[in-house]
């Protein structure tokens, strides 16, 4: 275990000290928006708090004794290629990456990961400053760490398999030098509830990002910050283990002192008594504290307590607490009026959209855009409207679907679609710019996606020529963190319930991109199965339990998701696949070539060059989401997991649900409830063909 004591950057040369802060004349204007706020609380925050000189962890590598390896050979080869490959990689992947290169016994495991708050410049930047650390402080051994600078990452290699597994030791640890020297057993108290909220909300993570940032207010004036993250692979509980384990190890070593740090190879903990932590999704930028002169009679001790003395001070802390609450409870109540001004929440099955000034479009703007809806602007027509390319007098291109006036179930996929997109954002799905309604007129208004739809490419033989294996996995992998973050990710849990090729748009660089959420369903978040009267859908890509009675869950879409899988590296379409002159259900084949060892005869021909691993990979995994079990069937997020690692090892999948019965030939008596009996139909398969939007 490895202790470092880190000094302050702006005076290495004694323990933490405190700068006196100066008075801040402040003119003070009426509050009228947030910025107003975060302002007040940003001058609070130099004025009431303790301030602390920034801290910071340094860099620090750790060289294993497990073996050793030769210069120029095979092994060290191996190492450089993968190390040189990681930042940009990790970039790709949005912050954590592992991955294997090589062949027994010269097989190189690396894995890297960069700080949650961490913005991709400055997680590239920390990487490459510990890959060269690593490179240089452990030449020639065949494992090693490093712990980047502040903000850290991690970059980790060895000639064994690690992905998954919970490593504790080494340790790497740092202490601020000064003390707590208010009540310290208060302080224990608030200290450890705030780290055991941290240590549940990291370790609950999705199995790309496990990391959490919180504080707690010891007083009114000055508050705990602390931030913990798990390498994503490792399960929660192990997750869970470690941080409590590193919390522990801190308070061994270093209880009493202002902060410090705790690191893993699992895991990495860190405290202050400072915001060293940047901007996460849901949280706004923190300022950063500067030191401040004394102008106004307060000063520092040589303990660190600050004394106050002065009217003036007085008078400006009671002044900003005042113009600080007003403007707190002012924006409250704007922030109030404007969401119920929004799209009401259909979790509990609202019937309105309200008005909302953000997302609504006035309909002689989208008419002029879309060139009164011309021909020439038409990119297809779906089950309930065509779509129109148009342009805003900004310039800005979009996607308009326009609402057929004589279609009977329009009215509720329009509102289910505009809903919940509105309350989603992912690079993966497309991204809803507004609605609009005016009279008869329904239009949804969504980003203009550049390439056509997923089907236009892969069942064409001249433009599938255009996606070569590495973008055709690309897509893989971007659907599949789409799907993700319906599933788990985001702050609803929704079934698409449509997911198919022509329901994957793509943009310039064949980034694939889920549209049409018309039938997709909001889960609660405890909710794993849902069921339905009315199925809706196209079949082929429905799951049996779902296209035979009305049975759908997050397994549904795995289903979907499979059969596009498929679909995708064989370039034939599910309902019309033939094999020479055979025609037979793409499933079914896909399953006899890969029981019989000829799984390479499914690939699309244009795809055959070079090594075929990777193929032969996905279609395993296409047939373990397609298994007519739906227990069998793996998660979304181990699909994401089972794509991102080719040294995970996957199961044996069973006979897939290929031999699909019409809907006329069931039995109505196996449905499971009486209302099923009422409106159950094969008529309300949604079938779209879009051109380039």
């Amino acid at each position: 275990m490895h202790r470092l004591v880190y000094i302050p950057k702006q005076d290495s040369s004694k323990p933490y000290s405190f700068p006196r802060p100066k008075s801040i004349p402040i003119s003070f204007k009426r509050p009228n928006n947030m910025a107003f706020t975060n302002l007040m609380l940003y001058f609070l925050s130099f004025t009431l708090i303790t301030i602390n000189s920034t801290g910071t962890a340094q860099d620090h590598e750790h060289c294993y004794d497990t073996g050793n390896f030769t210069t120029n050979s095979s092994y060290g080869k191996n190492r450089d290629l993968m190390l040189s490959s990681l930042p940009s990689d990790v970039s790709k992947n949005g912050g954590f990456y592992n991955a294997t290169t090589g062949q027994d016994p010269d097989k190189v495991y690396a894995l890297s990961l960069c700080r949650g708050d961490s913005s991709p410049e400055i997680c590239s930047t920390c990487l490459n400053k510990a890959v060269e650390a690593i490179t240089t402080k452990c030449p020639n051994q065949k494992e090693a760490i490093s712990w980047g600078a502040d903000p850290p990452c991690i970059v980790r290699y060895a000639n064994r398999s690690f992905y998954g597994k919970l490593e504790l030791d080494p340790s790497n640890e740092g202490y601020n030098t000064a003390n707590i020297t208010s009540n310290l057993t208060q302080f224990d108290q608030i200290w450890e509830s705030l780290l055991d909220r941290l240590v549940i909300k990291a370790s609950s993570g999705s199995s790309r990002l496990k990391f959490a940032t919180g504080e707690a207010n010891l007083s009114l004036f000055s508050k705990i910050y602390a931030l913990m993250q798990c390498t994503p692979d490792i399960s929660k509980s192990n997750c869970d283990f470690c941080l409590r384990q590193s919390v522990a190890a801190f308070q061994n070593c270093c209880h009493g002192k202002q902060g410090g740090f705790v690191q893993r190879p699992s895991c990495i903990f860190r405290w202050d008594l400072y915001p060293f932590y940047g901007a996460v999704a849901e949280n706004a930028p923190v300022p950063s504290p500067q030191p401040l002169t004394n102008t106004t009679g307060i000063y520092s001790d040589e303990k660190g307590s600050v004394v106050a003395s002065g009217i003036v001070v007085v008078a400006v802390v009671s002044t900003i607490i005042f113009v600080s609450i007003v403007a707190f409870i002012f924006v409250l109540l704007r922030s109030k009026l404007k969401q119920d001004s929004r799209i009401k929440s259909d979790t509990e099955g609202a019937d309105q959209i309200e008005t909302a000034e953000s997302l609504q479009f006035d309909f002689r703007t989208i008419r002029v855009a879309t060139d009164n809806f011309s021909i020439a602007n038409k990119l297809g027509e779906g089950g309930y409207g065509a779509v129109f390319k148009g342009r805003l007098p900004d310039g800005l291109q979009i996607a308009v679907k326009r609402l057929s006036r004589n279609s009977g179930q329009g009215g509720m996929e329009f509102k289910n679609e505009v809903l919940l997109l509105a309350r989603l954002q992912h690079r993966n799905l497309v991204r809803l710019l507004g609605f609009c309604l005016e009279g008869n007129e329904m239009l949804i208004i969504y980003e203009f996606v550049a390439k056509s739809s997923l089907d236009n490419f892969i069942f064409d033989p001249i433009r599938g020529l255009l996606l070569d294996w590495e973008k055709r996995y690309k897509i893989i992998e971007g659907i599949a963190r789409g799907m993700l973050y319906l599933h788990e990710d985001s702050r609803l849990k929704i079934i698409h319930r449509d997911l198919k090729a022509s329901n994957i748009l793509l943009d310039g660089n064949f980034n694939p991109k889920i549209s049409d959420f018309g039938m997709a369903k909001l889960f609660k978040i405890d909710q794993s199965q849902g069921n339905t009267c009315r199925i809706a859908g196209t079949f082929g890509y429905m799951a049996p339990e779902y296209a035979m009675y009305g049975q759908f869950s997050i397994k549904s879409d795995v289903f979907s998701f499979g059969v596009l899988v498929l679909e995708i590296i064989s370039g034939k379409k599910v309902t019309c696949f033939c094999n020479g002159e055979e025609t037979e259900n793409l499933l079914a084949y896909a399953w006899d070539s890969w029981k019989e060892g000829r799984a390479l005869n499914l690939i699309d021909r244009t795809l055959r060059v070079g090594s075929c691993s990777d193929m032969i990979r996905c279609i395993h995994i296409g047939l373990l989401c397609v298994q007519e079990n739906e227990v069998d069937r793996p998660t979304m997020a181990s699909v994401v997991l089972m794509l991102s690692s080719c040294s995970l090892s996957l199961p044996v999948p069973s006979k897939p649900a290929f031999l699909m019965h019409s809907v006329t030939e069931l039995d109505y008596s196996e449905l499971n409830s009486k209302d099923n009996l009422e409106q159950f139909t094969a008529n309300e398969a949604s079938i779209t063909e879009l051109e380039p939007r």
